[in-house]
């Protein structure tokens, strides 16, 4: 291990800013742990259902702005993705070059998942399994789907949207919102705001990337700003306090993003700015580097299963015949937290298994941990995490 950790510690290019690997991979683990805690599969009559802890257990709602981290990836993806491409037109690569080496580690995993439940949703039927409990096992593997579709078309809008100001769609939202809460317009107005809600920690990243952001003004103006701004538009004008979809809920700051959604994100991007010293002189630590470097390999490998990790062990559970608290309970209690903390390692063990029979889909070609060991600096590209 040690070993290890000193090739991949060796293997990083030396101008490589760590900061951002470890937002990335934060970003990730805030979506897993967040759906990990707030998701219970539960039985009802024989079919099964999704509950959340949030619905019974408002006191619970703070989670949500803790695990609630996707300003922070899009943040991340504007800055490498604007930066990628400035680097791409220096050397001469093409757009369609460049735009297809960037979606095909989004998507090669993506097919890998959808094959897998393809297989085991026929099978289910074949079984006897019903179509609403199947419906419900579905939409929790492919929900996290829409996330990617639109990281995918802001990626290939670089180009374009690499120099807008985060306030044109930021302004966007507004109005959208000021349409349909405050005009009574039509409900599906607000899906104008899953592209230009996401865009604006989209194009804070591109800024970054250009050099924009490197005072820590910037960074608080904009914790304390988004941080004010979302605490009106909750106590004053109407939005959740929840930052994730609560089941039953009128209406959900994330699906789509509301103006509150985006105002929380501009203070989660003021925070990952803020944070950028502190990250960077805690991976100068070659084992903490060598953990975040290894997630980053494999980051759309953990986000793609972890769902399908959490539905492995509450299957499992349905074996010993009973109902296990924290697994197939109504999370309604204190018990049913402490229970759920409890499974969170289970679902880990399980990912693991699936991130280790997975990976090299994202990866294209294996990478092991012993591969990294023999061949030290020329699996530099690698060890480091392709940006």
């Amino acid at each position: 291990m040690r070993d290890l950790i000193r090739r991949i510690d060796s293997a990083t290019p030396p101008g490589r800013d760590r900061a951002v690997d470890a937002l990335r991979a934060v970003a990730i683990l805030g979506v897993v742990l967040g759906h990990w805690l707030v998701t219970a599969l539960i039985s009802d009559s024989g079919t099964v259902q999704v509950a959340s802890p949030l619905a019974s257990l408002p006191g619970l709602t703070p989670v949500s702005w803790v695990f609630q981290t996707l300003a922070v990836f899009f943040l991340v993806g504007g800055q490498v993705g604007a930066k990628s491409y400035a680097a791409a037109r220096a050397g001469g690569t093409t757009y369609r070059r460049w735009l297809g080496t960037r979606l095909g580690r989004l998507f090669r995993p993506v097919a890998a998942v959808l094959v897998v439940w393809t297989v085991a949703a026929v099978a289910m039927l074949a079984s006897g399994v019903g179509l609403e409990t199947l419906h419900t096992l579905l939409k929790l593997v492919l929900s996290p789907l829409w996330f990617l579709l639109v990281f995918a078309g802001l990626t290939a809008a670089t180009p374009l949207v690499a120099r807008l100001h985060p306030l044109w769609p930021l302004a966007v939202v507004l109005h959208v919102d000021l349409l349909r809460f405050g005009l009574g317009g039509p409900a599906p107005l607000g899906w104008i705001n899953v592209a230009a809600g996401w865009l604006v920690p989209y194009c804070l990243g591109a800024a970054w990337a250009r050099g924009a952001l490197r005072g820590r003004t910037t960074g608080w103006v904009l914790l304390l700003g988004g941080a004010v701004a979302t605490a009106l538009l909750v106590l004053f004008a109407g939005y959740p306090a929840s930052m994730v979809g609560v089941p039953g809920a009128a209406v959900s700051n994330l699906n789509p993003p509301t103006l509150a959604a985006v105002t929380f994100g501009l203070a989660q991007c003021g925070a990952a700015l803020l944070l950028r010293g502190p990250l960077r002189r805690v991976l100068q630590r070659p084992a903490a580097w060598a953990a975040v470097a290894l997630l980053n390999l494999s980051a759309m490998t953990v986000f793609l299963w972890h769902q399908t990790s959490m539905m492995a062990v509450t299957a499992l559970g349905l074996l010993t015949g009973g109902h296990l608290t924290g697994l197939h309970t109504v999370p309604d209690g204190p018990g049913w937290i402490l229970a759920r903390l409890a499974w969170l390692p289970a679902f880990a063990a399980v990912l693991l298994l699936c991130w280790a029979a997975f990976r090299t889909y994202e990866q294209r070609r294996p990478c092991t941990s012993s591969r990294v060991v023999r061949q030290g600096r020329p699996a530099r590209s690698e060890v480091a995490g392709r940006a």
